[in-house]
Order: structure tokens, then sequence, then C-alpha cells
């Protein structure tokens, strides 16, 4: 933070004195367009100023165009000449503060690598069509061995985005971006290396999502009982084979780990007759509290059901939401 210097001896009011200093500071770029002020109360620390003689000083600052108040934020430097002007004041701006700083730095990166306003204005028009473009058609992409994975992120994603989705097999992928000109594929961080593959030749946007890390269910089962019988339920036969993996490296022979699909009725009805605690997805758990309604005069005690929160992670479903700009 800039040192102001009160001199008490001087025959310049203090006022004056703090008032020509922090226009130097606005002057010299110190203080920089959307710079946000130091508190009354902070300046008064530093100078020894009264907090009435500061808000005075900002006061006039206000009213000489330099600052500008913000109710319940604080004081801010106002932009001025061309880093002010009516667009500032649109609807846009105003939501997004900082939206304009950003946009003049892209601005001006461009032109000092030789672009014209115009090739700036044509660059930055081309990526927002584009991804327009490319939003109005979204694909889910999964190989077909793992298809249960795909319906599992169509489960997710279609309740949190509210918009179509179009599940596609890997295999099937090329054949189908073929036929458009722009599409978003989304697909597990798991396949992303073959989407991307497959999708470079051709003008579309991928998207990798990231899965929950299943932390809550894991330390669950590192504290069960020896000899205990676990059940895993899910759409996607990949989760199963990675839950069986897991959690022969986390409890070795400990545990008994029996698997299932939400469709295998069998095996499903063995592990609910067996296990003491079932773990399943959002989309499978209807089915296995089905299950165990059925059973519930074979079984003397019923299993423990446990419902993972999303196969997706919140925070990749909302960087999602931002890319294809639903918020």
């Amino acid at each position: 933070m800039i040192q102001f210097r009160i001199q008490p001896d001087s025959e310049i009011p203090a006022s004056d004195q703090l008032f020509n200093q922090i226009r130097f500071a606005i002057a010299s770029r110190q203080y920089p367009p959307g710079f946000k002020l130091p508190s009354t109360r902070a300046l008064a620390m530093q100078t020894g100023l009264h907090r009435n003689t500061i808000s005075k000083v900002y006061r006039q600052l206000e009213e000489d165009g330099f600052v500008e108040s913000q109710a319940g934020s604080g004081i801010y430097v106002r932009a001025q000449g061309h880093e002010g002007g009516s667009r500032l004041q649109s609807p846009v701006f105003k939501q997004h503060p900082n939206a304009y700083k950003l946009v003049q730095q892209a601005i001006d990166e461009l032109l000092s690598q030789g672009c014209s306003l115009n090739q700036a204005r044509e660059i930055f028009l081309a990526e927002i069509d584009w991804r327009l473009r490319c939003s109005a058609r979204v694909l889910v992409a999964v190989p077909s061995q793992d298809i249960g994975a795909g319906d599992l992120m169509v489960y997710e994603l279609t309740d949190s985005l509210k918009i179509p989705l179009q599940l596609v097999v890997m295999e099937e992928l090329a054949a189908v971006l073929d036929q458009t000109t722009s599409a978003t594929v989304i697909t597990s961080r798991y396949f992303i290396a073959d989407v991307e593959e497959i999708a470079a030749p051709r003008s579309v946007r991928v998207i990798p999502l990231d899965i929950y890390d299943y932390t809550k269910e894991l330390n669950l089962l590192k504290n069960l009982p020896k000899e205990n019988c676990v059940g895993i339920v899910s759409l996607s036969s990949g989760i199963v084979r990675a839950a069986e993996v897991i959690l022969h490296g986390l409890r070795g022979d400990e545990l008994l780990v029996m698997t299932s699909q939400p469709k295998d009725v069998y095996r499903l009805q063995a592990i609910v007759k067996r296990a003491e605690v079932i773990i399943s997805d959002q989309a499978s758990y209807a089915s296995v509290q089905a299950a165990v309604q059925t059973a519930l005069e074979d079984i003397i005690r019923p299993p423990r059901l446990i419902k993972v929160e999303n196969y997706i992670c919140v925070h990749s479903i909302n960087l999602l939401k931002r890319e294809l700009g639903l918020i």
C-alpha cells in the first residue's frame, strides 16, 4: 500500500495534502482504474488524520470525478477517457465490473502482437460464435464396453444442465461428428485421450469431466469390521471393476466384495441377501431399494444402503455450465 505522509507543520491544510497525494497516485496509475481505495479507518491509522477529514477528502475526489463510491463495498478509482465511456454503463459491465478490464487486456495483447482492431474484433466474434454453436449440440461419449458410464453421466447431467444430451459410443463418434459442423463432446477424464484423438480433425470442443473422489465412502469402508460383505451397484461396469480393485488394495481379503449392475436381477438379489453395506450410484439406488423390499422376508437384518453423491464432481458440473453458457 502507498504510504501517504502528512506534514503537520505545513502551511498547506492536511486535507489538501492528502487530496493531492491520492490524486497523484491515481494520475501515475499507482492506483489504476477499478482499484479500491483504503478504508477511512486504515488511512487514519497511517496518516494520523481524523476519519471525518479522510471522508471529506474522498467526497471531494468523487465530486471531481476521480473516484466513485459503491454502496456497501467501498471507494474505487473511476475509469476515465477511453477507459470509461457509455459501454461501462451497460448492464453486463455493471453485473461483471472486472469484465471490461479483462477485455481491454486481451485486446491490448492482440494489438501488441500486430493485430489490427478489425482483426481483433474478428477473433473475438469468431471464438464467441464457435462456442455458441458448439453449445447448441452436446454429446456424451464413452466406449461401448462401458456404456453404463455414459448412461450415468447423462442421468446426472440432464438433471443438472436441463438441456438435451445425446449419448454416443466412442466407436461411432467419428461418424456422428462428420455429420455436424460443430458440437461439444463431454466425456470422463478416463476416456479423454481417445475422444480428443477422434475429435482433433473436426471443429468441435471436447470437455473432460472429473469424477467424484468417493472419500466419504472409502473412509467408511476402511473402518468396517473384518469379514463384512460389501455390495457395489452401479450402471457403469467400469466403476464396478475399479471398485473391486480399490477395495482389495484397501482391505485385501478382509472384506467380501460383491458387485452388480442394476439390470442384473439375480446378482442384485444375492447382494441384498448377503451384504451388510450396499453402495450404489444415484441412478441405481431405486433398483437397490426395490430389491431390498422384495427380499425382506428372506433376510434377518436389511443391509445399510449408501447412495453416493455424484459420479461427476459438483465443481466439474459447475465449470461445464459456465463453458456451455448456462450461468
